[in-house]
């Protein structure tokens, strides 16, 4: 089962990450890492660091003449900025008398918390690893398990469905005949546009609040869609609480920085009207096998997969990094001070699409691995055509 994990502060030398549990045989390139480190920096909104980072993975273990071997995938991203903070996040020598100690948590943040909980007297370290930076990290380790499924025609994808009081007005059509292609031509439709929405005129429309936003000293958040087709039905378990793929999707997504809300379909919809307008109707034609007319549950019925695309849709909280400042309180002296400003975005749920995608990545290729099994790409691959083909014999098609 593939596993991750990762290293390195935001204004640290490097971010890094350790992927153990990929099967063997997988063709990997530097653009399938390159591509999506890429796609995490573009975006409306985004503050200063992306002007800095040139975000580039540096593969050191696990992959031979193109390949990964099974061994565990060791990635480091080098830190361009790190060479501003080499005294202030010095490992070794002691800059520490003379280095300005934080001690002004900001509202929203783990700073608070994380100063308590660790016993730091500067919250500095608290910022540092609690920073979204890590989730360029995360990217490169989820763009392996990424080109894992593609290359079994499963395909990611994402939109952002609105940002501040600007929604995406694309039509529900335009979407299913995206999904008919793959969620990863979805995504790069979403990606032709600054703030990766569909329809051209909301992403104007969306722009324009980040610009207001940006003016007031303020920042928004927004609401993501997450797409995954190619999944054939049956992955998951209905049989023990953490089998659930519906609660490890949920978890994956929830674990991204100031995601504070996640919906399997129209979820929260669905709670307001009857069952009968939610449950998707199962139509078995001959020689054609199992459809459905509509996919109300998100692509997920009893904690497992349908077979119809899943949708995931996560709610961003606005950037907590604000140029005008909130109450806060200063931790040495007890005294009420305005919080502090730490170089950040306007709007960066552009680039959480991105890196959402890259999340969910590993929780699907574990559902697969966990059915299937198997040590190799080929091995695998064979495994997942005589499942499929038995899911086509089985309604008859």
């Amino acid at each position: 089962m593939i596993r991750y994990f990762t290293a390195g502060e935001s204004h640290g030398p490097a971010l890094s990450a350790i992927i153990e549990g990929m099967p063997a045989g997988v063709a990997l390139s530097r653009e399938d890492i390159d591509r999506e480190l890429h796609r995490r920096q573009q975006g409306y909104g985004r503050g200063g660091r992306m002007k800095i980072e040139q975000d580039r993975a540096e593969v050191l273990s696990g992959v031979r003449f193109g390949k990964t071997i099974g061994s565990p995938v060791a990635l480091v991203i080098r830190n361009r900025d790190w060479g501003n903070w080499t005294d202030r996040m010095a490992q070794f020598e002691s800059n520490e008398a003379t280095t300005e100690k934080i001690s002004v948590p900001r509202p929203g943040h783990a700073d608070l918390a994380g100063r308590l909980k660790y016993g730091f007297r500067d919250i500095r370290p608290v910022i540092d690893r609690s920073s979204a930076r890590e989730t360029a990290a995360r990217v490169a380790a989820g763009s392996l398990a990424r080109t894992f499924l593609r290359q079994l025609g499963i395909e990611i994808g994402s939109r952002v469905a609105s940002i501040g009081s600007a929604g995406d007005r694309a039509a529900e059509t335009v979407v299913a005949e995206l999904l008919e292609r793959g969620a990863g031509a979805l995504a790069e439709a979403a990606d032709r546009s600054e703030v990766r929405m569909l329809d051209e005129a909301a992403g104007k429309e969306a722009m324009e609040c980040i610009d207001r936003a940006k003016e007031a000293g303020d920042t928004l958040g927004g609401i993501i869609e997450i797409y995954v087709t190619g999944v054939p039905l049956g992955l998951g378990s209905y049989v023990q609480h953490d089998r659930r793929l519906d609660s490890r999707l949920a978890a994956a997504v929830m674990s991204v920085q100031a995601i504070k809300g996640v919906e399997i379909g129209p979820a929260f919809e669905n709670a307001r009207k009857p069952g009968s307008e939610v449950h998707d109707a199962f139509m078995l034609e001959k020689g054609k096998g199992l459809s459905r007319p509509t996919n109300r549950a998100g692509g997920l019925e009893g904690s497992m997969s349908s077979g119809e695309p899943i949708v995931l849709r996560a709610a961003m909280k606005p950037i907590s990094s604000m140029p005008t400042p909130l109450q806060s309180f200063d931790m040495e002296t007890l005294e009420p001070v305005e919080s502090r400003f730490e170089r950040s975005d306007t709007c960066a749920v552009p680039a959480a699409g991105v890196v959402l995608e890259a999340v969910v990545a590993p929780v699907i290729a574990n559902a697969l691995l966990e059915k299937l099994g198997g040590d190799h790409m080929e091995e695998i691959r064979d495994r997942l055509e005589r499942y499929r083909a038995s899911l086509c014999s089985a309604f008859g098609a």
